[in-house]
């Protein structure tokens, strides 16, 4: 199971953010959609991450002026990125190495999508469930 798979029935919308946003712009934009990242771009190319994180960060480091900062100041960058070819597990395992809870997925340069650690696993959940269902109605007409 790839990416792709992943992403294949989403609304094709990624939610993001222009690198001369303000930080408090972008804070909105996660508030509003209630989303954890946004990848952040420039020029129509991914050039980073602004998470809550790096929100956080940056607030606990500037206070209140960090709302007017930019977000390539303080995003997280280079973005790690994945194709969509990578095996969910792949992916998962990237995520908990790097210790990050999002991923552009990109096919050659071009953004296709953006994930979370949630989606993933519940992608892994909803799996897992088919298969017994799967297994059980096998079993009850075996």
């Amino acid at each position: 199971m790839t990416i792709a798979r992943v992403i294949a029935g989403r609304d094709r919308q990624i939610f993001s953010c222009q690198a001369g946003a303000t930080v408090e712009e972008a804070a909105r934009i996660l508030s509003d959609k209630r989303i954890g990242a946004l990848p952040v771009l420039k020029g129509g190319r991914l050039v980073g991450i602004f998470s809550e994180r790096d929100l956080l960060y940056s607030v606990a480091k500037n206070g209140a002026p960090a709302l007017i900062r930019r977000v390539s100041e303080v995003m997280t960058t280079p973005a790690i990125t994945v194709a969509p070819g990578t095996t969910v597990l792949e992916a998962l395992a990237l995520m908990t190495k790097r210790r990050i809870r999002h991923l552009p997925v990109e096919d050659g340069s071009a953004l296709v999508g953006f994930v979370s650690i949630g989606d993933l696993v519940k992608y892994r959940i909803d799996l897992a469930e088919a298969e017994a269902e799967q297994m059980r109605e096998y079993i009850q007409t075996a």
